[in-house]
């Protein structure tokens, strides 16, 4: 074989796949499955969307959920179909509440090895499935019930079917395309088939493969998905068909109100405009929105100065291989004449080049739907496995030193000034938690750690990961274990993989990134779960169980979701019956409530309490027992100590638990 064929075909080091699968078992048991346990549901999003799972499950009812008595329709189902199945399997706890999450992450690691291998080569296959293992974002944004991980799984394999169906002839598998894009509607709503459609249409005209219009079965495909995503739709709006709506003749909603308003409109297209009632959603900067995907991806972001680096010398050729006609040229067959198979070869290459235009495209449109509308900061979950897998492969590439002609793309350099990078990370990473960890050895350790935290209110706690900035100097007492073990993993694990790469041991280096950051994960569910006192109130449920009788009343000050685990956990004891709420600017409807909308129903039971209400039925008829946050402790002392019944009974963190008369 001549000095002229590529190294696309040379014999690739990589570890077998039995060692692979190991690695990966190893990896995700010791990351995600161990942390399946703890710490408990947490309140606020966690704990509200186990009660619209944990209604399904105890009612059969897999239409209309209901979270505490009140119906929740402005969520697709499927999240909770799947929780409910795991409740009635393994009973109601955060194991089975956490499950679906974690055989997401399994899942997105099987599909970016599986993908990634068939494009690019069994070592970028096995960096692919490490990414999302453990990568900072996939971790933290699998701690609590939101969709994205099963929507980047459903995305991701709706994509790779698209690909494979038209690339290997086999019409039928783009089946599994549409049924993917309609169980993602089931799960995130209408974004699923505006992300997957605002990709693969591009990609298709791009690749000339529109031509192939039959091979997608466009009829018969769009009836499955409407066979899979309709029912429900259609279902839910006949059970939930108009009432009403207590803002009136607000502007943006005008005089239609049911659920199809309701959801369509105003959950999706108003959302996106910012224009959502009520407005409870924040936008990122766009700075922040786009730098914190180093963050989400980390430490696999270090590489993408490499990847840029790669697009841009290479930007000449981003379209050759890519359409249907491509190597089908005199030339090229003569420069490839001594290959034993030029077939085989032509149609890696274009598989190669058709994945990474339909990931970046998929990854392109994604980002900058959510730079426009409103956003939280997992909402592009989805795009993250993408752009590992690309990453993957440009630093197996470089690895390997393949590209055109036998030159490669970039020299390991870039690969060993990353590791630099994060060998500095690492080492002023293991500064901080050890001069943390210094300042707080002649504190004592305090289980509940959220006396020990600031509370700043930055964004007003609406974006999910405003408590990070309650964290103080005096909270090291209660994390020395995790700190410790972190600080060890970032002060060695780097610095050994840049010595690695140094010497050349290009394949061991790039295991030690992901072997450094699965003792790093480890390390931050142990801290996590040292938070359990500022994120769950379920000891307040448990002390309500022991101490309390099935006939008392649960009243939450605020809103369902500032107690939504005590709701939880403490549902089958008090029969189901829903907590009390008390608002503070509770009218006939549940003004300033999560439950909103579903309150304007006939059948909404009567939760919400206005301050003199809650007076009138306080210390009367059966025990009642009221939950509130520091902010509205002081309301609730005001109110209720005039009457003469106010026994505190527990704090925690940044809670209180009350009830009206002494205990036995």
């Amino acid at each position: 074989m001549n000095q002229n064929v590529t190294s696309i075909d040379r014999p690739r080091q990589a570890p077998s796949v039995r060692r692979v699968w190991l690695f990966f078992a190893a990896i995700f048991v010791a990351v995600y499955f161990a942390s399946l346990f703890s710490p408990p549901l947490l309140d606020d999003v966690d704990a509200a969307h186990a009660q619209a799972a944990q209604h399904m499950a105890l009612t059969g009812n897999l239409i209309t959920s209901k979270v505490n008595g009140i119906r929740y329709i402005e969520k697709p189902p499927l999240p909770y179909w799947l929780i409910a199945g795991m409740y009635r399997i393994f009973g109601q706890n955060t194991f089975a509440t956490h499950l679906p999450n974690a055989l997401a992450i399994f899942g997105l690691m099987w599909l970016a090895w599986l993908w990634s291998r068939r494009a690019w080569g069994d070592r970028a296959g096995f960096y692919a499935g490490l990414g999302v293992l453990t990568s900072v974002g996939c971790f933290l944004f699998t701690r609590f019930i939101i969709p994205e991980a099963i929507l980047a799984l459903l995305l991701l394999f709706a994509l790779y079917a698209l690909i494979v169906s038209l690339e290997d002839d086999r019409p039928r598998f783009i089946y599994w395309a549409w049924a993917c894009v309609a169980l993602a509607m089931l799960t995130k709503g209408l974004i699923a088939p505006v992300f997957f459609f605002g990709a693969a249409i591009p990609y298709l005209l791009l690749t000339g493969q529109w031509r192939r219009w039959k091979a997608l079965r466009p009829i018969s495909g769009f009836l499955l998905f409407l066979l899979i995503a309709a029912p429900w739709h259609i279902l839910c709006g006949i059970a939930n068909p108009d009432q009403g709506h207590p803002a009136g003749n607000h502007p943006s909603i005008g005089n239609v109100h049911g659920f199809f308003y309701f959801y369509f409109i105003n959950e999706h297209v108003l959302r996106f405009f910012g224009l959502r009632y009520p407005h409870d959603y924040n936008k990122m900067p766009g700075i922040l929105y786009w730098l914190a995907h180093l963050v989400w991806i980390f430490p696999w972001s270090l590489f993408l100065p490499a990847a840029a680096a790669v697009a841009w010398k290479t930007r000449r050729s981003w379209l050759k291989h890519l359409r249907h006609d491509a190597g089908d040229t005199v030339g090229f067959y003569l420069d490839n004449a001594l290959r034993e198979d030029v077939a085989s070869y032509v149609q890696r290459v274009k598989f190669r080049a058709r994945t990474t235009w339909l990931l970046s495209l998929f990854t392109a449109w994604t980002l900058l739907f959510f730079s426009i509308s409103t956003n939280q900061e997992y909402y592009t979950f989805p795009v993250w496995t993408p752009l590992i897998m690309l990453i993957a492969a440009v630093v197996a590439d470089i690895e390997e030193q393949r590209g055109t002609n036998g030159r490669p793309a970039l020299s390991t350099a870039w690969l060993t000034g990353a590791m630099a990078v994060f060998a500095a990370i690492g080492v002023l990473s293991a500064v901080a938690l050890g001069w943390g960890l210094w300042i707080s050895r002649n504190l004592p350790y305090v289980p509940d750690i959220g006396l020990l935290l600031a509370h700043r209110g930055v964004a007003d706690y609406t974006l999910s990961m405003s408590h990070l900035f309650d964290l103080t100097g005096e909270s090291f007492a209660a994390l020395r274990l995790p700190a410790s073990l972190a600080a060890i993993a970032l002060l060695l694990g780097p610095a050994t993989g840049w010595l690695l790469r140094l010497k050349g041991k290009h394949l061991a280096s790039t295991v030690c990134v992901a072997l450094t950051m699965a003792v790093f994960l480890v390390a931050a569910h142990i801290a996590f779960a040292r938070f359990e006192p500022m994120l769950s109130s379920k000891p307040m449920a448990d002390t309500i169980m022991a101490k309390g009788s099935p006939s008392d009343t649960l009243i939450i000050d605020g809103d369902q979701s500032s107690g939504s685990s005590v709701i939880f956990y403490t549902n089958h004891f008090f029969d189901s019956r829903p907590a009390l709420l008390v608002l503070p600017r509770c009218g006939q409807h549940g003004e300033g409530s999560t439950l909103l909308w579903g309150s304007c129903y006939p059948d909404a039971p009567d939760i919400f309490l206005s301050d003199a209400k809650l007076q009138a039925i306080w210390g009367t008829g059966n025990r009642k027992w009221i939950f509130a946050e520091d902010q509205d402790r002081a309301k609730v002392e005001h109110a209720l100590t005039a009457t003469g019944h106010l026994y505190p009974v527990q704090t925690l963190a940044d809670k209180t638990l009350w009830t009206d008369r002494p205990l036995p």
